[in-house]
């Protein structure tokens, strides 16, 4: 049941973007509505948290929370190369001793609700089960929402600000046209979860490992999750792992871990723990963060390929960063996109930087320690970027050399690909 028709603020999701932005709101003595449509147990992907999302947590209260849960806890990253050989661990602790450089691996229906849980407690109005049908506008600008409740008629609501927090789905920027893919990284993924999977011990328990196939075509995740269960998925080009293939994603899935012998024998003897998922073309941008009356948050508005685990770092820190505008815009009365979007070029910086090292990534017979061998000074910006420490930090030298090893598209990281020329 939704308590009234007219809000400050209406979330669309209520993911980790939609229920940060929702209790920051709500915090600044917004009334706010949040729409959600699944239930607390769904399944969603997105496991792996960088060290940077701390801050956003210790924000919203929740890092006791964190501490105390089950969920295994991450101090690295590691990275095989085609022929299975371990890279030496980017161990987070090396470059910030500080609490924040150990971060957590996070079953997300729990995470989820965790953090919607803290938008409920500081005052937001929170309704599962329910759907928008429609974001209302007057001219250009947003004025409320069509909300259908299970069960019930739908409703006209209005809000002087609507937050698309509806991550992949990306409702306002499939609505507006604003929605673009990235050409250069159109890959799927393929995953699930497995019961009795190998992992390492003592500090290495907890780690994310980034393990390529035999013929460098896919790579896959293998991320420990609470109890004996681990996260496993495989990345390719949309042609390769979807296209022009008869058999099951399943079969696909097995005929990957079959090439990559350290997946294979971290596996053996395990089993599936759920069914297998499949995303595809899950990297683009939004090409505006905000409008008159309208803010994007979270996966609305930008998804970055999932090699480095950004995704819920983004949707934590837009969504921290989208409440402050809208309080900002509640205490000046001005609701102009440009007012609402004051944070777009900062988080917009922070993708690139993380942007570009996923095309440093995916670049043909790229490799870190060769990189690393001949750039050593660059040891601490990669860290930075592994940990999530992009909206603050200059990092044009180092794209720069990266584009002496690797091939970056024009637009990754403008200012240094200038710095080349």
């Amino acid at each position: 049941m939704i308590r009234a028709r007219d809000y400050d603020v209406i979330v669309i999701g209520g993911g980790p973007a939609g229920a940060t932005t929702a209790a920051l709101c709500a915090e600044g003595d917004l009334s706010v509505l949040v729409v959600e449509k699944l239930q607390p147990s769904s399944f969603k992907i997105g496991e792996s948290l960088m060290p940077e999302t701390y801050w956003t947590l210790k924000r919203l209260g929740v890092v006791e929370a964190l501490e105390a849960s089950h969920f295994p806890r991450k101090h690295s990253v590691q990275f095989f190369s085609k022929s299975g050989r371990a890279s030496r661990p980017f161990y987070f602790f090396e470059e910030n001793d500080h609490e924040s450089s150990a971060t957590w691996q996070v079953l997300r229906h729990e995470f989820d609700d965790l953090l919607l849980g803290v938008a409920q407690k500081r005052g937001a109005e929170v309704v599962r089960n329910a759907r928008v049908r429609d974001v209302l506008f007057e001219g250009e600008r947003a004025r409320g929402a069509v909300v259908e409740v299970e069960g019930e008629a739908p409703l006209e609501l209005s809000a002087k600000v609507v937050v698309d927090a509806t991550g992949q789905s990306s409702l306002l920027a499939r609505k507006l046209g604003l929605r673009k893919t990235d050409p250069y990284l159109r890959h799927a993924s393929i995953f699930t979860h497995f019961e009795g999977g190998r992992r390492d011990e003592g500090i290495d328990e907890g780690a994310t490992l980034i393990l390529h196939t035999e013929d460098a075509k896919s790579w896959f995740w293998y991320i420990p999750m609470p109890g004996d269960r681990v996260s496993v998925g495989v990345v390719g080009a949309v042609d390769y792992l979807i296209g022009g293939r008869s058999n099951s994603p399943k079969e696909t899935f097995f005929d990957e871990v079959r090439k990559c012998a350290p997946v294979q024998e971290r596996l053996e003897g395990a089993s599936l723990a759920r069914e297998i998922s499949v995303l595809r073309d899950f990297s683009y941008r939004s090409s505006s963060i905000s409008g008159p009356g309208w803010v994007l948050v979270g996966d609305a508005y930008s998804f970055i390929d999932p090699v480095y685990s950004s995704g819920v770092l983004l949707a934590l820190k837009s969504g921290e960063m989208a409440a402050d505008a809208i309080i900002e815009a509640f205490a000046c009365e001005d609701w102009s996109a440009e007012r609402l979007g004051t944070f777009g070029p900062t988080l917009a910086q922070g993708i690139a930087s993380v942007r570009s090292l996923v095309h440093a990534f995916y670049s043909e017979d790229f490799s870190f320690g060769d990189f690393l061998r001949k750039y050593p000074q660059h040891q601490k910006d990669i860290i930075h970027i592994l940990t999530g420490k992009v909206f603050d930090r200059d990092f044009e030298d180092l794209f720069a050399h990266l584009a002496t090893m690797c091939k970056l598209p024009a637009d990754a990281y403008p200012a240094a690909m200038e710095k080349t020329v």
